[in-house]
């Protein structure tokens, strides 16, 4: 790891043991977050996006088995290795999570105040009633909560979807982690309501230098928050790339098919946008080749029969696809030209 680098994570591998058969979540992901960087983890549901997250912070459930060969390395430590009183010391403290429904996470029957001032206290006793309330005001504040002292002994169900949001984000923020995760904290909001809480973000990293990984199926939202970007499929990583890289020049199937399906304002209407055809893979029985040939329109006999390694396209930007193979043939690929097949 770098002196930048605050988060490594390496060859996880998450299975589920359920009554159908052994569920393989996450095949063996590799990535890594800088210092005050947003990186999105963007797929399908099911890609694997947010049990990796969830597995990075040992909140999977008993019936989930993290492989032994996989390392994920934060601040000096091995997530996977130590024991449940330090991964708690962690968990909140320096890693924090927003989850995708604040509804369901926060207690409908405790005050918001009180839940965030509850956050503050399991990791700092030492502080008395009134320090906590201080400074749960002044997180309402920076989360732009109006009239906090007035909404300190709200209800959650008094609060609006965007602003019970604003509320986890404060909750998340309540002991200043150096690493925030966000799992899709605005699939159900407006787009207005979306915007702001995007504006909340940056600004979070900007005035905190926070660390932030942004999950979500949504490359339109990655496209004004993040900085790099990883696409996942099947449990696995597809393509990474800065995120100027991956929209000017995608390099697999997967990524264009994703970016195809996002409508623009620009576009002509009498365009229908390009939904992508086909299922995710039953992850009971993960496919032998590239998970995503099954769907793709470029596939050959190669991409069903083994999985490819990364090609590196740039030094940020790599994908996982037989197209980018120097022997690979021109006709029908969409990363060459036919003058190049013939070099």
């Amino acid at each position: 790891m770098s002196e930048d680098t605050i988060l490594q994570v390496k060859n996880l591998k998450t299975t589920f043991h359920t009554s159908r058969g052994d569920v393989q979540a996450v095949r063996g992901v590799s990535f890594h977050v800088n210092r005050g960087e947003i990186v999105g983890l963007v797929g399908e549901s099911g890609s694997g996006k947010s049990v990796t997250c969830m597995s990075m912070l040992r909140l999977v459930p008993d019936t989930a088995e993290i492989d032994r060969d996989s390392a994920v390395l934060f601040e000096g430590s091995d997530l996977t290795r130590i024991r449940g009183r330090q991964m708690r010391d962690i968990r909140g403290e320096k890693i924090a999570m927003i989850f995708q429904d604040p509804m369901s996470s926060l207690n409908p029957l405790i005050p918001v105040g009180k839940q965030v001032a509850e956050m503050i206290a399991i990791h700092h006793p030492e502080k008395s009633r009134e320090e906590r309330k201080k400074e749960t005001l002044d997180l309402f504040r920076a989360v732009r909560i109006p009239e906090p002292e007035k909404r300190f002994s709200s209800y959650p169900h008094e609060f609006s979807g965007g602003m019970r949001q604003r509320i986890m984000i404060a909750m998340a923020l309540a002991n200043h982690p150096d690493l925030l995760i966000a799992d899709e904290p605005t699939t159900a909001l407006d787009v207005t309501i979306q915007d702001q809480i995007l504006k909340q973000l940056r600004e979070l990293r900007r005035d905190y230098q926070t660390s932030i990984i942004f999950i979500t199926h949504d490359l339109g939202v990655v496209a004004e928050l993040c900085d790099r970007v990883e696409v996942l499929y099947g449990g696995l990583i597809m393509e990474e790339a800065r995120i100027d890289d991956l929209f000017d020049s995608p390099r697999h199937p997967y990524t264009l098919g994703l970016l195809n399906s996002i409508p623009s304002v620009k576009q002509d209407r009498s365009r229908r946008l390009k939904p992508i055809p086909g299922s995710p893979p039953d992850m009971t029985n993960p496919p032998r080749g590239c998970p995503f040939a099954p769907r793709c329109p470029y596939a050959r006999r190669i991409c069903a029969e083994a999985l490819p390694e990364f090609t590196a396209i740039g030094t940020e930007h790599r994908s996982r696809c037989w197209l980018l193979d120097p022997e690979a043939p021109a006709s029908n690929n969409p990363f060459r030209t036919e003058s190049e097949g013939q070099n």
